[in-house]
């Protein structure tokens, strides 16, 4: 291809290739994947943004399609390149899109103003002056293509960089942005539809910056916008609306002399039969809400106000959550259905908005902002708005045709939309509410079963505070408790979402309440765990790491005899699950399913839920399974949130049943050894946390099988302990208990070491709360010291002072331990050297001693 020059031109045989290879990748049968590798190889040579620009400006004899795809590759090429290409190349493109601006087709003119301005970003406007004199002509000619190219790109400039705009130009009399207003508001009497549209388009954008031009044409601005609420073109009454709302958002003292008309117009427009424009309009009461102006202002519109918002809170027959109406749960779960989520995987030692439309569809539409409106007016309005909206809402659900259940499931909505705001006016009658939604739990149409879950999660406060206040209130609690666990059972995969999540609610609110119903609520939730599709299932994980947080210790009991009977399919799915996911890792389409992490960290989670809650009784379970080479398999993955739980699942088992551990434990040992070394700690500490807790709870239990990797996994845990300044409480207390858990299963490997790491270890070990996991620690360090008793003799103050960290050691094999080491360590100095060592030791240290009798 020819070298760029001031007078560039393309040859054809590179024109023709380029063309054939944009052809080629609008074409919807082709190899999208080695078309871009081509482009990537043509992005590599100078002048080829060149030939892209003169595509979209002068191939006149190639299709528009062909014109628009140079035109939009150019715009991501520029995107990147265009601080870094040479002066001439910049000014080739910038000479060939200003013809562009008045071509005859609209997709060209429209594609020319998208590059353009991406060049106003990267490169200043006040790099292109010939652009904006280009621009005013345009403007003024009565060339309508000149004029809508010319506004295209001034609003795509205003949308992306308005402030590139009110700056000052060399060679420009006044700011940009002082020439554009008055000819962008003449434009509001425009005959075309398009360029009304643009020209308040751009105006709007400038309204959050509110520049001095703007300020000044305030004034005639209002003046427009009042003139364009009836447009016939609803694009253009919706800027209206959305100009109104940013002003009452930023600026309301502007509207505050004109509040009564913008108000009895938003209420218009609210009605407007084009949905956007009514979306629209309905964002303006939440606004006017948080624009802290007196409640006055809006109190004589509520009774024609909120009837419009319980009208529009009813599902528009075109809405997608329709397609949720029907028995599903059988029907796999599509890709495109599984919301982005975040599992927080297992770490040891660690403490780990309502929408009601949040499902599969997650749109912001007119039903959603209409429930956000009426709830914001319930709190700045409370029990005002009762009278107006009761007997809407008593009239709508007294209906039973169903051809009418969609206004049933828009009253439910608005009972739980108001259930904050209107709190003081339904107290009295809150039981009556209740009654009269718990039928409605088993409604023949799913999409009233799933709002009504929603809906009572609202009164979860009220519902478990009940339970002490009144008669009923334990008869209530358990009816609203059963009816959600029945719906989590549905066969809708949405009214199973709507109930996990509306059972979650409760949950926090009940805490320890839920302990008497454990069994029960167990039942429910593991044969969902043995229903649910993929997206659910992560849902119901929740619930019942919910669940756990709820009723604390609790839940492991009822884990044990009240559970077992749903142990075993419920620990076969995880295994089924955690298989299927590691074959589609490798081949999806062998495996059925796509691959997707989050299943296998669900499930590694859920079983080590499972060994914590039965312990030895899950013996069987693994026995008879392939878990441990799965395992294996895990604790070597890719994704440090895989390994987190798989390391986490290690530990469990290595504390329950470490004999079926043992056909690959040098397997275990050394991944798990793996983790802690400098480079896997830098990239997951999380991880290299769980690995140091199993190889602790390993070490206990296979003793001396440990012993080929204790070495490696001490000359890992010393770092942590010597530089303990960036590193998580929980990493540097189990890195101090597992490397006392090796000396003392292998104390003739660890103690002629001891000089090097003691001090840094008793620092450590002083930090640890009591329990049984710090006597292990302590036990590591009575054999060390019997085994090497001059290595510690240096460190003596430290180990003296680890030792007073106890409050109280109950075990008193461990004790007596502790008292011969001390006493042994007082005849090795002799009276002299044990009373100048006392000395150096703080009083309450010295008082903690005495117990030992030293």
């Amino acid at each position: 291809m020819a070298a760029v020059t001031t007078m560039w031109q393309p040859q054809d045989e590179g024109l023709r290739e380029i063309c054939g290879l944009l052809e080629r990748q609008i074409s919807p049968n082709s190899d999208q994947h080695l078309i871009w590798q081509q482009l990537q190889q043509y992005n590599q040579i100078g002048d080829f943004n060149n030939y892209l620009a003169f595509i979209l400006s002068r191939a006149e004899g190639k299709s528009v399609e062909v014109r628009q795809a140079a035109g939009l590759l150019l715009k991501n090429n520029l995107r990147v390149a265009f601080r870094s290409m040479s002066p001439s190349s910049q000014q080739y493109i910038k000479s060939q899109l200003l013809p562009c601006i008045g071509a005859a087709d609209k997709t060209i003119r429209s594609t020319a103003g998208t590059v353009i301005s991406v060049i106003v970003q990267c490169g200043r406007i006040l790099g292109w002056p010939d652009l904006l004199e280009g621009l005013i002509r345009c403007l003024d000619s009565n060339d309508l293509n000149l004029m809508e190219g010319a506004m295209d790109a001034i609003f795509k400039i205003c949308e992306d960089v308005p402030e590139e705009l009110d700056v000052e130009v060399a060679g420009l009399p006044e700011r940009p942005i002082n020439l554009f207003m008055p000819r962008l508001l003449q434009f509001f009497r425009s005959p075309h539809s398009t360029l009304r549209r643009l020209s308040l388009g751009s105006i709007n954008q400038f309204i959050v910056i509110m520049p001095t031009a703007l300020l000044l044409s305030m004034d005639q601005y209002l003046q427009g916008l009042f003139l364009l609420a009836r447009d016939i073109s609803p694009d253009v009454r919706k800027l209206v609306c959305s100009a109104f709302v940013q002003l009452i958002e930023v600026r309301s003292s502007i509207l505050e002399p004109h509040l009564r008309n913008v108000i009895e117009y938003m209420l218009q427009a609210n009605n407007d039969s084009d949905d956007e424009v009514a979306l629209e309009a309905c964002e303006f009461w939440s606004a006017y809400c948080d624009a802290n102006l007196p409640p006055e202002g809006l109190r004589d519109f509520l009774p024609r106000l909120i009837p419009v918002l319980l009208s529009n809170m009813v599902y528009a027959d075109d809405d997608e959550s329709l397609v949720d109406a029907e028995d599903d749960d059988t029907v796999p779960d599509r890709d495109e259905d599984l919301k982005p989520r975040f599992h927080s995987s297992r770490l040891h030692g660690s403490n780990n908005g309502e929408d009601p439309d949040d499902g599969i569809v997650n749109v912001w539409n007119l039903r959603k902002c209409s429930a956000a409106g009426l709830d914001v007016l319930s709190v700045v309005y409370g029990d005002e708005i009762l009278p107006t909206l009761m007997p809407l809402i008593q009239l709508r659900l007294s209906t039973s045709n169903d051809s009418e259940w969609k206004d049933r499931e828009a009253a439910v909505l608005a009972i739980g939309a108001i259930a904050e705001g209107c709190l003081n006016g339904l107290y009295p009658m809150l039981p009556e509410i209740v009654t009269y939604l718990l039928p409605l739990l088993d409604d023949k149409f799913p999409l009233i079963r799933s709002i009504t879950c929603w809906t009572l999660s609202r009164f979860s406060k009220f519902i478990v505070q009940g339970i002490l206040q009144h008669q009923r209130g334990h008869e209530q609690f358990d009816k609203v408790l059963m009816g959600l666990l029945q719906r989590i059972l549905d066969n809708n995969k949405r009214v199973q979402e709507a109930a996990c999540s509306a059972f979650a609610t409760l949950e926090e609110e009940a805490g320890e309440e839920l302990s008497l119903r454990l069994e029960i609520i167990l039942q429910h939730l593991m044969c969902a765990f043995g229903k649910y599709q993929r997206r659910n299932l992560r849902i119901v994980y929740d619930a019942i790491g919910t669940l756990a947080d709820a009723v604390g210790g609790e839940l492991n009991q009822a884990l044990g005899p009240g559970f077992s009977q749903f142990a075993e399919p419920v620990f076969q799915r995880c295994i089924t699950l955690i298989q299927t996911q590691l074959l589609a890792k490798i081949d999806h389409v062998s495996a059925g399913v796509q691959y997707d992490k989050e299943f296998i960290v669900c499930s590694l989670d859920l079983l080590s839920g499972l060994v914590e809650g039965l312990g030895s009784g899950v013996e069987s379970l693994v026995a008879n399974s392939n878990l441990r080479d799965l395992l294996a398999q895990c604790c070597m993955d890719d994704s440090a949130d895989i390994r987190q739980s798989a390391l986490a699942l290690l530990g469990d088992l290595a504390r329950v049943c470490p004999i079926h551990l043992l056909a690959r434990i040098m397997d275990f040992l050394n991944i798990a050894a793996e983790q802690l070394n400098p480079a896997q700690l830098k990239e997951s500490a999380s991880v290299a946390n769980n690995a140091c807790w199993a190889l602790g709870e390993l070490a206990v239990k296979v003793h001396r099988e440990i012993s080929p990797v204790v070495l490696k996994v001490v000359s890992y845990l010393v770092p942590i302990l010597q530089n303990p300044e960036d590193l998580n409480k929980s990493l540097l207390e189990n890195s101090a208990i597992t490397l006392g858990r090796l000396g003392w299963v292998c104390p003739d490997l660890v103690a002629p070491h001891m000089e090097h790491f003691l001090q840094y270890w008793c620092a450590a070990l002083c930090m640890i709360r009591d329990d049984f996991e710090k006597e292990d620690a302590f036990r590591g360090l009575c054999a060390m010291v019997r085994t090497n008793p001059s290595g510690a003799v240096s460190s003596l103050p430290y180990v003296c002072r680890a030792i007073a960290s106890w409050h109280e050691i109950r075990s008193k094999d461990l004790h007596n331990e502790i008292s011969q080491v001390l006493n042994g360590y007082k005849q090795m100095l002799g009276s002299g050297a044990w009373e100048q060592l006392h000395s150096k030791l703080e009083p309450h240290v010295v008082q903690k001693l005495s117990k030992y009798q030293v």
